[in-house]
């Protein structure tokens, strides 16, 4: 009877004499029975892959938000690439209309320079109200603005030459680069990303601790019976692909829950955010690429569960025996 158990046992993995179910190591009925059938047991779900559907909701949703903040930037920066806008800085209000109609002719007439365009007055007020109040052109002298784009990087060079041909017709002119308003943001963005970014792999980082922890434990518990297993042939790799298959089960099922709820929470601030109806924000949605790399999540997820559960059944037995 015996003999026939340990032929199994070293044949296939799940001839071992022991099975874990919810990190308990019992001895199988069948070899005290002299059964041929070597069933594993049905498992007992324990807080594990609570905790890692909590750590794959947070980490969806941090990688979103990183990769919508790149999109945000890319869609920024490409549609501002080569645009400048010319600030008419006049005080009275017949002077500065005549310098930008002037200004607005000579930049059509300069090689390089295309989409020129005169902001109207009433459009730049009405920009102005919430933030000034009452009438704007009553209380505080306005400049006029004049949009361009040209050909290539708007560097400093370029720009000083521009404001030389400009200062002949319009003394008030002031060149900018419009890419150069939103450098600010473009840092912050920058800095948020590094920051999802950290707070991922804070996460794989606290995922891979949880799963160590779990699996020392259950191997503190049943010392005794993986000696008797080892001592019956059973080697180091068997008794731990028993612990990384009920370890990746609970991690897939964990992983697989929180990333349905990572998602929820991210059609709902999407939805939040569609609402503000800010241009900036519009170029924040997610591409198919996007969704693609949030799906490797729970992927990547369970399979570091099964390597750190490997990888520390492996290190304790060798200590162990």
């Amino acid at each position: 009877m015996i003999g026939g158990w340990l032929k199994r046992l070293s044949g296939a993995e799940d001839g071992l004499g022991a099975a874990i179910t919810g990190g308990r190591m019992r001895v199988l009925s069948g070899w005290a029975r002299g059964a041929e059938d070597t069933a594993m047991p049905s498992r007992q779900v324990g807080p594990m892959p609570w905790v890692i559907a909590i750590m794959v909701a947070m980490s969806v949703v941090a990688a979103a938000s990183g990769l919508a903040m790149r999109n945000i930037a890319q869609a920024a920066r490409t549609d501002l690439a080569g645009g400048v806008t010319v600030q008419i800085l006049e005080g009275r209000p017949e002077l500065r209309a005549r310098q930008a109609a002037a200004a607005a002719e000579l930049l059509r007439q300069q090689p390089g320079v295309s989409n020129v365009h005169q902001v109207p007055q009433a459009e730049v007020d009405q920009l102005l109200a919430p933030w000034l109040g009452g009438d704007v052109a009553d209380g505080v002298p306005v400049p006029a603005l004049i949009d361009a784009t040209l050909d290539g990087t708007p560097d400093a060079a370029r720009l000083a030459t521009l404001g030389r041909v400009l200062h002949g017709v319009a003394p008030a002119a002031r060149i900018d680069a419009q890419s150069a308003w939103l450098g600010p943001v473009f840092g912050a963005i920058a800095s948020a990303q590094w920051l999802a970014a950290a707070l991922i792999v804070a996460l794989a980082a606290a995922l891979a601790a949880v799963v160590l922890l779990a699996t020392r434990t259950a191997l503190g518990n049943h010392a005794e019976t993986i000696t008797i297993v080892h001592m019956l042939g059973g080697t180091d790799p068997q008794v731990a692909r028993i612990f990384q298959r009920l370890i990746g089960i609970d991690a897939a099922l964990g992983a697989l829950a929180g990333f349905a709820g990572g998602l929820l929470a991210i059609m709902l601030l999407g939805r939040r955010v569609a609402d503000l109806e800010a241009g900036l924000l519009a170029g924040g949605m997610l591409g198919w690429a996007d969704w693609l790399a949030l799906a490797l999540v729970p992927l990547f997820a369970t399979v570091l569960a099964i390597v750190t559960a490997r990888l520390s059944v492996l290190g304790a037995l060798r200590r162990m025996l």
